[in-house]
């Protein structure tokens, strides 16, 4: 898990310290968000409140259920898709969450590593890249699906990379299986394997992956997940099969990448102080914030999980 602390002083903003006394916010939030949080958002809330943030990442449905077993308390949890927030919503945790940011699938590849060349010159209106995601020997890395809604996207990415290129089983032949242990990593270390030449290639959030000035492999938005637009023409039309944690079957479905942010109601520092953090995503700084680090604009309405 990330852990990042940081202590604020008041910079002239309007308000005083003692006006904003007990004004310290606990962030848990998709492991994929960890330098806009850490680096951006959180510390320049932080100055703005004259308070301590302390940030926390891992895969979101990891999380998800960490904080929905009580085993973690946070103010705010902010989410990719809405499938995290339906744990919380199951567990009486939140009411509502709303979207902040959104992003999409890209293929992430080292600019040191063996087919970087070869990446460079890929052109994804064809599907000469997924031959060479199939290259034997070619590393490729990946989150867990089952704990990671990242691991489930880049499943429906290749699952519809094979509709609309007209490759049946590449997405297979690419994987090795859903859940192959060869490829699926945590989350937090999956670009640090990259940049450290661990493997050659990996799935990644648009976001993420420019935020660590890493170079990438840009996909149609019929494939990548980020168009809602697309949904039911496209996304709706995969799904795949995991077993839940009582062993059972259970089918996924995609959703579209948006960023969701709910506040607890088990909030340590109370939901007033959640909610302003919430605020300061949407409002014209924080959107500055994540467009700094990566991310697009929000889409889609509120939800009510």
């Amino acid at each position: 898990m990330r852990k990042f602390q940081f202590a604020a002083l008041a910079l002239g903003l309007g308000v005083t310290i003692s006006a904003l006394a007990g004004s310290d916010i606990h962030v848990t939030y998709a492991g994929s968000m960890g330098k806009v949080m850490d680096e951006g958002l959180g510390p320049a809330f932080a100055r703005q409140q004259g308070g301590n943030y302390q940030g926390q990442g891992q895969g979101a449905y990891g999380m998800a259920r960490l904080l929905a077993s009580k085993k973690l308390t946070a103010d705010v949890f902010v989410s990719i898709t809405p499938g995290p927030m339906h744990i919380l919503k199951q567990a009486g945790l939140i009411d509502r969450a709303v979207p902040v940011a959104s992003t999409s699938m890209v293929i992430a590849y080292n600019p040191k590593g063996r087919y970087a060349a070869r990446f460079a010159a890929a052109d994804t209106h064809d599907s000469g890249w997924l031959d060479l995601l199939a290259t034997p020997g070619l590393k490729f890395g990946r989150t867990d699906p089952a704990n990671d809604p990242k691991g489930q996207n880049i499943v429906f990415t290749l699952l519809l990379a094979e509709k609309y290129y007209h490759r049946p089983g590449i997405a297979d032949q690419i994987m090795g299986g859903v859940q192959n242990p060869a490829q699926v990593n945590l989350e937090g270390g999956l670009l640090t394997r990259l940049e450290s030449g661990q493997i050659d290639a990996a799935a990644g959030y648009e976001s993420e992956v420019r935020s660590a000035h890493l170079p990438y492999l840009t996909l149609p938005d019929t494939i990548n997940l980020s168009n809602p637009a697309e949904s039911k023409q496209w996304y709706d039309t995969v799904s795949f099969t995991l077993k839940d944690s009582q062993g059972q079957d259970k089918t996924l479905h995609s959703q579209p990448l948006v960023y969701y942010a709910a506040v607890l109601k088990n909030a340590p520092h109370g939901q007033q102080t959640g909610q302003a953090f919430i605020d300061f995503l949407r409002s014209p700084q924080g959107e500055q914030q994540f467009q700094q680090y990566g991310y697009a604009a929000a889409r889609g309405d509120d939800l009510v999980p």
